[in-house]
């Protein structure tokens, strides 16, 4: 069976440690742990924000071991330089405009080009990656995959805040991120050809210079052997984030054991699949969503114990029960968009709810 090898990167928010606030500082956490952690510590376009990025994983275990290990040395460093590390989709209460940006040709670029809302896309996501057997073989499955993308993304809810308000999203990440070009659940594809072509046309009108702006919820990666799942508010703990990255590596599993049985899933049009997407973004795992084959309203329980039940004879070879079955831990504790809204009910402060999200994140480390 091919080895569907696993790699995390998830963003980070970079606070102050006495207001909580986001602090444009991001160099000081990285400059000490380039000796240590090289390329798997990255800066990004915003300086209040940093990236992490695990080794190639063989299995769910590696990903656990290697997030928590990332997440331990980003704290350790943070805290040696009076700074907090946090993970949450957007920061509850910062202004963007407050925010500096990293001075460098590629980030230079895409301010030049997209202006306010490059310098506004102050968002924090979790990018997950399963390899895959070949690009031809990557496409079919990625077509299908876009039918659970909603699913995984209202596990994942965890922005409920913007700029100090209350947006009544559970995760308001992805209506910031809505303002990019070529972002969202991608079309359906018929070949690697075709997807090929489409791309060499943006390229050919200067519309970008390679695919990796390409911004897709799910997409395959332009240099990697990878589906590249997108789609994610970066989670508070690491139980989150291994639940979903091994949700994620069994629905990939699966699809390439139908495929290779000539075994089909129905594909749906991409206008329905965001529906879905948009009742995810608004409710998360309190989401009625659509159940496309009954064409009927379900509720979002209903359809993730329908997804375990299809992935259910890849589970075990893939050595990912546990982590699987924590979905319904998150399914009892709410996502972290529910817990973060839980604190500021309870203490009507928006500095608590941040306190509260370093403190998720170290969580279980």
């Amino acid at each position: 069976m091919h080895k569907f090898t696993l790699g995390i990167e998830e963003e980070f928010q970079v606070l102050d440690s006495d207001t909580f606030k986001l602090r444009s500082q991001m160099s000081k956490i990285i400059d000490g742990g380039k000796v240590l952690l090289q390329e798997r510590i990255k800066e990004e376009m915003h300086q209040s924000m940093i990236e992490m990025g695990t080794n190639v994983c063989e299995n769910i275990n590696q990903v656990r071991d290697e997030v928590s290990y990332l997440r331990q040395q980003i704290i350790k460093l943070a805290d040696a330089e009076g700074l907090k590390v946090a993970a949450s989709g957007t920061h509850p209460s910062s202004l963007w405009h407050e925010q500096l940006i990293t001075s460098k040709p590629r980030y230079d670029e895409i301010v030049e080009e997209m202006k306010d809302v490059a310098r506004g896309n102050l968002i924090f996501g979790m990018h997950v990656h399963v390899a895959i057997p070949s690009r031809e073989e990557g496409l079919e499955i990625l077509n299908v995959a876009r039918y659970f993308l909603p699913h995984l993304y209202a596990l994942s809810t965890n922005s409920p805040f913007w700029e100090g308000r209350e947006t009544g999203f559970k995760s308001f990440r992805s209506k910031v991120f809505d303002k990019f070009p070529r972002t969202g659940i991608p079309p359906f594809f018929s070949s690697v050809g075709e997807y090929d072509k489409f791309v060499d046309i943006l390229v050919r009108t200067n519309c970008l210079d390679n695919a990796k702006k390409i911004w897709w919820d799910i997409r395959l990666h332009p240099f990697y052997p990878t589906i590249e799942f997108r789609i994610c508010d970066v989670v508070m703990t690491v139980d989150e984030v291994t639940c979903i990255a091994a949700l994620m590596q069994c629905i990939v599993a699966k699809l390439y054991k139908m495929h290779k049985k000539n075994q089909t899933f129905k594909n749906y049009r991409r206008l329905l699949l965001n529906e879905n997407k948009w009742r995810a973004a608004r409710w998360g795992v309190e989401a009625k969503l659509i159940d496309f084959g009954k064409e009927e309203e379900v509720h979002f329980n209903q359809l993730m114990n329908e997804l375990l039940e299809f992935i259910d004879d890849v589970v075990d070879d893939l050595g990912c029960r546990s982590e699987v079955n924590y979905v319904y831990q998150m399914l009892e504790q709410g996502s972290g968009a529910d817990r973060q809204l839980k604190v500021f009910e309870q203490t009507g402060d928006l500095c608590d709810v941040s306190k509260y999200i370093v403190q998720q994140t170290k969580k279980g480390l």
